[in-house]
């Protein structure tokens, strides 16, 4: 999956993550396609709560063990 994000908090203001089956993980600068649109989501992480809304799966709420500020609008892409 990509995850493309626009927001405050990570390495650039627009990045796209991307995640191997394998469970690993890396992210580049700016949108990298190809982008076959899943969903969108809006990401607000403030201390060690991170509240998400997403299209798909609706209102979640997670700890995390670090504190950050982040406020990102992200698209799931397959």
């Amino acid at each position: 999956m990509k995850f493309i994000e626009f927001g405050i908090g990570n390495t650039w203001i627009v990045r796209t993550e991307t995640e191997l089956e394998d469970g690993t993980e890396y992210e580049e600068k700016g949108i990298v396609g190809p982008i076959k649109f899943h969903s969108i989501y809006l990401r607000v992480w403030i201390g060690k709560n991170v509240y998400i809304l997403c299209y798909r799966d609706g209102f979640k709420r997670v700890r995390k063990q670090r504190k950050e500020f982040k406020f990102i609008f992200g698209i799931v892409s397959y």
